[in-house]
């Protein structure tokens, strides 16, 4: 679905699980229409075959939320790559480790735990970028739900969030298999 500037009641309200968060967070599409960028949504019922259409999506990209000496920091590396945090560490001059749930929970009050959108910035968050991700053309993740995907392009995306950008993402297996296939380029 192809959507420009999209209205609060035309969100609905999104149910699946109980207790998790039920629609895309309003902060978040405030932030694309007022920054007047392109981007789709994909909604799907079932949050499984979401989650597995992701698996293999060049440009999909997951969060994490990393702790640095005192300061919270959102990571966002492509799906399938982990954080290696010895170069995350160097990178910022700081030891970083990986937060748990219940350390950061209350920062993302409108979103479902791991489906928290690559949008720092609203949520008092400095972003990190992999480099990696500078060469798609586009990137696609979770916003806020299991059930919802965002699309733009990388250069929306950097414009609106203005993260930092370096190079702290470790191939996984997955990740490593999907490049002997030619699927990850």
């Amino acid at each position: 679905m192809e959507m420009g500037a999209i209205r609060h009641e035309d969100l609905g309200a999104n149910k699946f699980l109980s207790g998790y968060t039920k629609e895309i967070p309003r902060r978040l599409i405030r932030c694309l229409n007022d920054s007047g960028v392109r981007y789709y949504i994909q909604h799907e019922a079932d949050s499984n075959r979401l989650v597995q259409e992701s698996v293999d999506l060049v440009g999909f990209v997951h969060t994490a939320v990393i702790r640095a000496g005192k300061q919270r920091l959102l990571a966002v590396v492509p799906n399938g790559c982990d954080i290696d945090f010895k170069k995350f560490g160097t990178l910022i001059g700081e030891r970083a480790r990986l937060e748990t749930e219940d350390e950061f929970k209350w920062l993302f009050p409108d979103c479902a735990l791991g489906a928290v959108p690559p949008f720092g910035n609203l949520y008092g968050l400095a972003t990190w970028l992999d480099t990696s991700l500078t060469k798609t053309a586009e990137i696609s993740f979770l916003a806020g739900t299991f059930i919802d995907a965002i699309k733009l392009s990388y250069s929306a995306y950097a414009g609106v969030v203005g993260p930092r950008i370096g190079k702290f993402g470790a191939n996984t297996e997955r990740a490593k298999e999907r490049r002997r296939r030619g699927r990850g380029r």
